[in-house]
């Protein structure tokens, strides 16, 4: 009773978000709580994000997949069983999700049949059994990648900035020195004409 009073206030907060997780998905055909989406050409960017809230068995072997978005499966109603095999699992920092999922939920059929197929080192090793340090050495490479491309950005920029304030102070002193030229001519003006009006006076 508690969760249909739940659901209902869900769906009275965020319709669409309630008809999302409620629907089954387009690619997939839904059962009884069997979601049915293996075999359907699936990669990691057009896998779907959400399924029924009723699902308790989820079938995404036979794809493409190389990952799975984090906190995908976290949703299912237990007994929680995920059909996996078949598909071309990168085991780099991004396993870590399903690592996580199978060593907590995972049968012996799943554990044995979810295995990497890149990065080479990796090849064919179950991803329960990788080691977590093995894999994070990947992400560490991945962000010492992201932080020397920041750090080329920033100096980059830092270079940018410089030339735009050498620039800037270049036109303010040459405007300023046109401004001195500018004063001492109308000033040499005035005095030649004063002298002129002198003379004119004296004769």
């Amino acid at each position: 009773m508690r969760r249909v009073l739940l659901l209902v206030l869900l769906c009275e907060l965020g319709a669409d978000v309630c008809l999302g997780e409620d629907k089954c998905p387009r690619v997939c055909s839904c059962r009884a709580g069997v979601v049915d989406c293996s075999r359907r050409g699936l990669t990691t960017d057009t896998l779907p994000t959400s399924f029924p809230l009723d699902t308790t068995e989820l079938r995404l072997h036979g794809n493409h997949l190389t990952v799975l978005p984090t906190g995908l499966l976290d949703k299912l109603r237990p007994p929680r069983r995920v059909s996996l095999h078949g598909n071309s699992w990168t085991c780099d920092c991004a396993v870590l999700y399903l690592r996580g999922w199978l060593l907590k939920y995972g049968s012996d059929a799943q554990i044995r049949n979810v295995s990497c197929t890149s990065p080479p080192s990796l090849q064919g090793r179950l991803v329960v059994h990788l080691v977590e340090e093995e894999v994070l050495s990947s992400c560490r490479y991945w962000m010492c990648d992201l932080a020397l491309a920041s750090q080329v950005s920033l100096f980059v920029f830092i270079v940018v900035q410089a030339l735009l304030l050498a620039a800037v102070i270049h036109f303010l002193r040459r405007f300023d020195r046109l401004t001195c030229d500018a004063r001492r001519s109308a000033y040499d003006d005035g005095a030649s004409e004063g002298d002129v009006l002198l003379k004119d006076r004296n004769s």
